[in-house]
């Protein structure tokens, strides 16, 4: 019987170090002072500007014109807003902010007339059932 020492694993890993053995290595050469390259360093600054969060009102004056379409106010208001994304998309933010602030204050004469109307029509109602009870 012949005492030699055998690789308890055969395959194709059999010879190849460990990934902690290799990452020694190459920190030791590292350390020991490999080639270093010796260009200068060149460096690229990227500024982004951040997107600003300016409201354009597009979904609320949607609403307005299906539901509270009073003397057009919500279509108007529709139209200002897309108005105001327009603005938005070639980085004109005064313009879009003015356009926007227009879209909003029609937007809330929309809904305050409609909701009045919605109320004087309930009240209305209510009153001329009592009425026809009595």
């Amino acid at each position: 019987m012949s005492r030699t020492s055998q690789r308890f694993f055969t395959g194709p890993h059999a010879g190849v170090p460990t990934s902690y053995e290799m990452l020694k290595e190459e920190h030791e050469v590292a350390v020991l002072g490999a080639p270093q390259i010796s260009a200068p360093v060149t460096t690229t600054v990227v500024n982004i500007q951040p997107e600003t969060a300016m409201p354009d009102h597009i979904v609320w004056s949607l609403f307005n014109t299906l539901f509270f379409n009073v003397c057009c106010l919500g279509f108007v208001a529709f139209a200002y807003s897309v108005k105001s994304r327009d603005r938005k998309m070639v980085k004109d933010m005064t313009g879009a902010q003015s356009y926007a602030s227009t879209a909003k204050s029609l937007n809330i004469a929309a809904l305050v007339l409609g909701l009045l109307i919605i109320f004087g029509v309930i009240i209305a109602a209510i009153t001329c059932a009592v009425i026809s009870v009595t």
